[in-house]
């Protein structure tokens, strides 16, 4: 059984997909993907929340005022083989720290692959939980975000403010 929720949150109406154990998909509603993303889950979806949905909905009040670096709820990958590495090697950027495609390439050990990270970070379903905003272009510039330009740095810009307690 499928569950589904429109959070408000500071940076735009974002749709939450969840199943009994993970987050699905955590997408805004602008995306340019959003219509081919949720129509992956098909239309067995109820429109209401679950524990998982209410944990995400808890973790990124937190994350929002400052208090929370790390989220807890689960993720569940939908993709290639090689999006889902790229994707879960999201998770692994330290909270208020950014990295360029390149280095992520790197990390991941596919060097020459810098085109092939930005594209499956530009394809990453589980927004700000998987935090594909950290990723930047290798001169410091921003490059794409589904959620939009404006939406990734307003995003870097709270995470190099939080204060450490």
């Amino acid at each position: 059984m499928l569950y589904s929720k429109i959070l408000e949150t500071p940076v735009g109406k974002m749709l939450a997909i969840a199943d009994e154990e993970f987050l699905l998909l955590f997408d805004y509603v602008n995306s340019k993907h959003f219509e081919t993303n949720r129509k992956i889950f098909g239309n067995n979806i109820f429109n209401f929340s679950n524990n998982i949905i209410d944990l995400l909905e808890n973790e990124l009040f937190l994350y929002f005022k400052q208090k929370l670096t790390q989220f807890s709820v689960p993720l569940k990958f939908n993709g290639t083989e090689f999006q889902r590495r790229v994707w879960q090697s999201l998770q692994q950027i330290p909270y208020g720290q950014t990295v360029s495609y390149l280095q992520q390439s790197e990390f991941l050990n596919v060097p020459r692959s810098v085109r092939a990270v930005a594209a499956a970070c530009g394809r990453n379903k589980i927004s700000i939980v998987a935090p594909c905003h950290r990723v930047i272009g290798s001169d410091g510039s921003m490059r794409g975000y589904a959620g939009g330009l404006e939406q990734k740095k307003l995003l870097l810009q709270l995470e190099k403010t939080i204060e450490n307690s």
